[in-house]
């Protein structure tokens, strides 16, 4: 499973999306960006957000986020 915070795209928010790929990621992030945020998800800010999803064990899970 792959994983992208919201915060660590420097959003003040909790969310989380999780997805099997990277694509699939960025798709729902995209989705939420434009919902939440009013954000348009740019080529470059898909660049930007690539370098920023992870294995969801690598991820810190201390407290489980809300799951976009």
């Amino acid at each position: 499973m792959r994983t992208l915070k919201c915060r660590d795209a420097g959003f003040d928010c909790d969310g989380v999306i999780r997805a099997a790929d990277d694509q699939e990621v960025l798709n729902l992030a995209g989705k939420h960006a434009r919902e939440v945020h009013g954000v348009t998800v740019t080529p470059a800010l898909a660049d930007q957000l690539k370098l920023l999803i992870k294995d969801e064990q690598e991820s810190d899970s201390k407290v489980r986020q809300p799951t976009i």
